[in-house]
């Protein structure tokens, strides 16, 4: 994280915002952090970070449209999508969300964690109109960096009271935000192997 520049925000924001389980709460906070400090702008952060999330998105939203609802399906029953923490149930509930909230899905869901990285699978597969995918997705990812970027960015406003444990707190958020995905990955597993039992 020390070595965090415009390019690698926008690159490891990719693969956040793909099928890859990668916190952006590891990458945007570091980044303002480092931008509060005059190694970084703030506002290229937030733009590197949202291009780099759109990215990401699309390679979701392309994936969904090229493959279609029965591969995308069984990828998330496979080995390696369970290695990538997707089950068939977060797949359904990314597509009950989206056809609960229509278009607005990919801007509301850019904000709910548990639906963020996957709500472009099921605009891929609605073929949901590009021009608004790329409008409600920027916007939502726009602003969860923004908030990620303020809060990374007031950290470094207040590290005298808390210097020298603010690189041990933020690894802290980003290590324990990775558990508690896996113990809810883990816990939907079990869920789902208790239903089809």
């Amino acid at each position: 994280m020390g070595h965090l520049n415009y390019f690698t925000v926008a690159l490891l924001m990719t693969i956040e915002s793909s099928f890859i389980p990668f916190p952006s709460e590891a990458v945007i906070p570091f980044a303002a952090y480092k931008a509060a400090q005059g190694e970084l702008n703030i506002f290229l952060v937030v733009l590197s970070g949202t291009a780099g999330a759109l990215a990401g998105a699309l390679v979701n939203y392309y994936l969904a449209l090229w493959l279609g609802r029965p591969l995308v399906y069984r990828f998330a029953r496979s080995a390696i999508g369970r290695m990538l923490l997707l089950s068939e149930a977060k797949v359904a509930h990314a597509e009950e969300y989206f056809v609960k909230n229509g278009k607005s899905s990919t801007f509301i869901g850019r904000l709910v964690p548990a639906v963020r990285q996957l709500i472009s699978i099921p605009a891929g597969l609605s073929k949901m109109n590009m021009r608004d995918f790329i409008i409600y997705t920027t916007l939502g990812a726009g602003i969860w960096n923004v908030i990620l970027a303020v809060t990374g960015y007031y950290l470094y406003e207040v590290r005298e009271k808390i210097y020298p444990w603010i690189g041990e707190i933020l690894i802290f958020l980003g290590v324990a935000f990775v558990i508690y995905l896996v113990v809810k990955a883990r816990a939907g597993r079990k869920r789902n192997s208790k239903t089809s039992q």
